[in-house]
């Protein structure tokens, strides 16, 4: 059994909700940044201020998909458009793999010329704990709904790169003032970057995985079969399919041979009622569609 009540309390408010109370912190954040990287001349803010400025486009961005995905079904898309998440989750990912390569960039060619960097490390500090604290609390709104949507998942990961990368500003910035090494901020920068790939490529892969129509992860096609053969008057299970529109959002179909005397006398229909509980209580699978056949109509299909 499965339990689908919403988380008590803030988190447990619309994904839009979440999303725009994410964006607003981002964005006081985000000025707080790039405000203290021009006074402190920090490269390592700028670049975690270029990340909150990605991350505001892409809370943006997942706010507009997230409006367009609740509208209802149509005749011309008839699952509706849960898929526009998937798109933005999609621009999420280029933005951010763009960003890295930015970041990198600008890293090397302080590195190669340290005597053009000064740097304030204690105005650094100041900014870098007050990003850290702000994407701490965006964090855990973000961390129920990142669950079942994609989109949230993509704001989630990249709030949660945001914390990190204001972690290492704090480090750079405790060594620049004890020390003296502004180096440290250069170096940051490219910790920044590091951490920004991986989630990047995470990201499109998953995106990748859903419009490829691949079977979500954690669901296992084998067992949907035995389930369904364990059905009593099932006698065969043919052409599964098994995807998924956006995350938490999978949908199944399968032609399913029964008895010929379950058609007969009526039981079909407990049938089909006892298969469609069964993907949801079992497999979290609410979109079911099978298709009852005799045996001898496989037979017919197999000689067509």
């Amino acid at each position: 059994m499965h339990d689908h009540a919403p988380a008590p309390g803030i988190r447990g408010a619309a994904n839009r909700r979440l999303l725009a109370v994410s964006l607003t912190i981002t964005s006081v954040v985000l000025v707080v940044q790039v405000v203290g990287a021009i006074l402190s001349g920090s490269l390592a803010l700028l670049a975690d201020a270029g990340h909150m400025f990605t991350d505001a486009a892409a809370l943006v961005i997942a706010l507009i998909a997230s409006s367009i995905a609740a509208r209802p079904a149509d005749d011309r898309s008839t699952f509706g458009y849960q898929r526009a998440e998937v798109m933005g989750a999609l621009v999420n990912g280029v933005i951010l793999l763009a960003l890295a390569v930015w970041i990198v960039v600008e890293a090397v060619q302080r590195l190669l010329r340290p005597e053009a960097a000064e740097v304030g490390g204690g105005l650094m500090l100041v900014v870098a704990i007050v990003g850290l604290v702000a994407n701490a609390v965006a964090l855990w709104l973000l961390s129920a709904a990142q669950k079942q949507s994609i989109n949230v998942r993509g704001a989630y990961l990249e709030v949660l790169g945001d914390l990190l990368g204001s972690a290492a500003v704090i480090v750079a910035a405790i060594v620049i003032l004890l020390t003296g090494w502004t180096q440290a901020d250069a170096v940051v920068s490219l910790v920044i970057a590091a951490l920004i790939v991986p989630r990047a490529i995470t990201l499109l892969r998953e995106v990748a995985s859903v419009l490829g129509e691949e079977v979500p992860r954690g669901i296992q096609v084998a067992q949907i079969r035995e389930h369904i053969l364990g059905t009593p008057g099932v006698v065969d299970v043919h052409d599964v399919h098994v995807w998924q529109l956006t995350r938490g959002a999978p949908v199944f179909m399968a032609h399913v041979v029964v008895e010929d005397a379950c058609l007969a006398d009526g039981r079909a229909t407990g049938i089909l009622t006892g298969l469609q509980e069964c993907l949801a209580d079992h497999f979290d699978v609410a979109h079911s569609t099978f298709q009852l056949e005799p045996a001898g109509h496989v037979e017919n299909e197999a000689h067509a």
